[in-house]
């Protein structure tokens, strides 16, 4: 639009933000075939003092009335860093489900590229239907939306565990991957339209960067550290009479992984409804002294 001045490059963030992820992705994905040498801890340790060297400078950037390429001050929107964390856990898990279980069921099974895919039909029925519908709830019950979907896919990756011991896809499975969907459409869709409610338009671009890069970089290390999980147990002795008992125990890693998101969507939800109940305050205030 006329009169809106284009942003400048922030090149001494890019040049600390592209190092840091580096170093602390790469290692994640090649620690496994690598067999962890100390020199992968070491750079996972490098890429996290560049990632704490990247608020410094962008702090800097910012207070020298420059354009960083992440402006801070967009965590300070009501509900967004709670619903930030909780997405990239929620992430993770997501990640990690998709590689170990296609690779459980390729690898593991002998199942064709097209069987696996139609193996995912109750996960992603679900989580469509879901995230279309979720919205004509009520508006008091779209509130505990999140953690009423993290806790449904806590259940369903326990599911999935006690669905796949048998070494088979019959039986209860296609209902713990429904049960997955359910989950995951209960959560995701909601927990971002909640966690974006309070960010000022000003900050919109610098609040979808972040939550785009939480949505990527959450997948990409539930591969990596997941995949590590099911590979590992999958090659020891425990495991080695079928890749079953490493599927149910990468699916309890997954349901451990929602939980750990529960604290952070209750949070987001605390903070919402006080933030509703003081709106209603305000009201009642103007309307008295009316």
């Amino acid at each position: 639009p006329a009169g809106t001045q284009a942003r400048r490059l922030d090149l001494a963030g890019l040049l600390v933000a592209v190092p840091a992820a580096l170093l602390i992705v790469l290692p994640l994905v090649l620690g496994h075939q690598a067999g962890w040498p100390p020199v992968l801890f070491a750079a996972i340790a490098a890429g996290l003092l560049l990632g704490a060297g990247f608020v410094l400078v962008e702090r800097r950037v910012a207070a020298r009335g420059g354009d960083p390429l992440l402006n801070l001050d967009v965590l300070r929107a009501p509900g967004l860093p709670p619903g930030l964390a909780a997405l990239a856990v929620t992430q993770l898990a997501y990640g990690g489900l998709l590689f170990t279980f296609t690779l459980y069921l390729q690898a593991g099974l002998g199942d064709s590229a097209l069987r696996a895919g139609l193996t995912y039909l109750p996960m992603a029925a679900a989580f469509g239907l879901v995230g279309y519908f979720w919205r004509r709830l009520p508006a008091g019950a779209r509130a505990f939306i999140v953690p009423a979907g993290l806790t449904v896919s806590v259940l369903a990756y326990l599911g999935l565990a006690a669905g796949v011991r048998g070494g088979t896809q019959g039986g209860f499975l296609p209902f713990a991957l429904a049960a997955a969907g359910l989950g995951l459409g209960l959560s995701v869709s909601p927990l971002l339209t909640q966690a974006l409610a309070h960010v000022p338009p000003a900050r919109a671009a610098d609040a979808s960067g972040l939550f785009t890069t939480a949505v990527q970089l959450g997948q990409l290390m539930g591969v990596a550290i997941l995949g590590s999980v099911y590979l590992t147990r999958a090659t020891a002795h425990l495991a080695a009479t079928h890749p079953a008992t490493a599927m149910a125990g990468t699916a309890v890693w997954l349901a451990a992984l929602s939980a750990a998101a529960l604290p952070a969507a209750l949070v987001m939800v605390r903070g919402a409804r006080r933030r509703r109940g003081r709106c209603h305050g305000h009201r009642r205030s103007d309307k008295i002294a009316a």
